[in-house]
């Protein structure tokens, strides 16, 4: 159920870069579909029951289920990634602000 949810969380972000015209909707759609990609990631990662580290040991049985710790780390990396995607598209957005005063690209265009 949460896969649903974090696919309909990556389309709105995707509807939401086409259809805005303002440079900020555009970072925050970015940001949304970002969280979708993150959320179905780790809902793929999660194991039912499977609340061991996989750390194998000589007292533990062999026949326990183990959870991934690969998604959950890809998904921090991802987090740590989509601050500085985000920050840099910011400073960018305020570089575009300063030059022409406006976050829209209509009017961007109309002034060049």
């Amino acid at each position: 159920m949460i896969q649903y949810a974090s696919i309909i969380l990556f389309v709105i972000g995707i509807y939401g870069l086409f259809v805005s015209k303002n440079v900020i909707k555009m970072i925050v759609s970015l940001n949304i579909m970002e969280i979708g990609l993150n959320i179905f990631i780790i809902s793929i990662g999660f194991v039912g029951g499977g609340a061991i580290a996989p750390i194998i040991s000589s007292t533990q049985d062999l026949g326990l289920i183990f959870v991934d710790p690969l998604p959950q780390a890809l998904v921090l990396t991802a987090i740590v990634i989509g601050v500085g995607t985000t920050a840099l598209a910011l400073a960018f957005a305020k570089t575009i602000y300063k030059t022409y005063n406006t976050f829209e690209l209509d009017e961007m265009e109309e002034s060049a």
